[in-house]
């Protein structure tokens, strides 16, 4: 929370996405049992926030349904290397602590939701074709 925020005594809004770092990565998204999604992205990318806004606008609609967090690459490169992002912003939707979809680069916000809703929707235990 930036001091303004904290000045001003505003809360963040559920589902808003939050940061993760490569220190709590494992436990925050892998380990969790709702679907996650993350959003890989450099502070130099214009794409990038577009990207964070889309995901803000969602996060609300899909608040205790669905982890959103955001992964600066440039301070957590562990993570990012793992998964081989090579471009941002890179979104990963995760369910049940494996990535189950990517998204590399933007996509208008109606087929994000879509891509959401279907990472919710999808049947836990059935794996996805290759």
């Amino acid at each position: 929370m930036g001091i303004l925020d904290k000045l001003f005594n505003r809360e963040p809004k559920p589902g808003a996405p939050r940061p993760v770092g490569d220190d709590d990565f494992e436990p925050e998204v892998l380990a969790s049992e709702m679907p996650s999604v993350v959003q890989f992205y450099s502070n130099t990318c214009p794409h990038c926030h577009v990207m964070t806004g889309l995901l803000k606008e969602l996060g609300s609609e899909f608040a205790g349904r669905l982890n959103v967090f955001t992964m600066n690459i440039n301070y957590n490169p562990n993570t990012a290397r793992s998964y081989q992002i090579r471009s941002v912003p890179t979104v990963l939707l995760f369910r049940n602590g494996r990535p189950r979809d990517s998204i590399i680069g933007l996509l208008p916000l109606q087929p994000l939701k879509e891509r959401l809703q279907a990472l919710i929707d999808e049947n836990p235990h059935r794996e996805k074709p290759n």
